[in-house]
């Protein structure tokens, strides 16, 4: 296996108004996770699995920077009155040269958290330190 070095992932989720855009140093909860509901059957000896639900995931983006910062604080805007905008797109990662290594695909993102950059006078901060987005699982 080749490491990546300069490899970076350039996430563009879209949704009714709003746009999350940016480039991103770490992603993490790309999965699906899938709860199962066993039946036996009448004179069955082995158990039957039927899927139950999907368990939403957590995708963490961090390090990174967004292109239209607004758009974070419009989409925490919303969460505050108690309104979330489904959001919908993609998460790639690139190499160095800026060539797609690969693409996951996701839908129904709802943005649950936001932290912005430490502070620090003394040393170059990023634009965006995390974003937590609770979503169903990608593809």
């Amino acid at each position: 296996m080749s490491y990546l070095s300069g490899a970076y992932f350039e996430v563009m989720l879209t949704g009714v108004g709003a746009a999350l855009v940016g480039k991103f140093t770490s992603v993490s909860g790309l999965g699906m996770e899938i709860e199962y509901e066993t039946w036996n059957e009448g004179g069955a000896n082995y158990p039957r699995y039927f899927m139950k639900q999907v368990k939403p995931q957590v995708l963490v983006l961090e390090q990174g920077t967004v292109t239209d910062a607004d758009m974070v604080s419009v989409l925490m805007q919303f969460a505050n009155i108690g309104m979330s905008i489904a959001l919908a797109g993609t998460v790639t990662l690139k190499d160095s040269f800026g060539e797609v290594q690969r693409v996951w695909t996701i839908a129904g993102a709802h943005i649950q958290k936001y932290i912005g950059p430490s502070l620090n006078s003394n040393q170059a901060a990023l634009a965006v330190s995390r974003i937590e987005l609770m979503y169903n699982g990608c593809c």
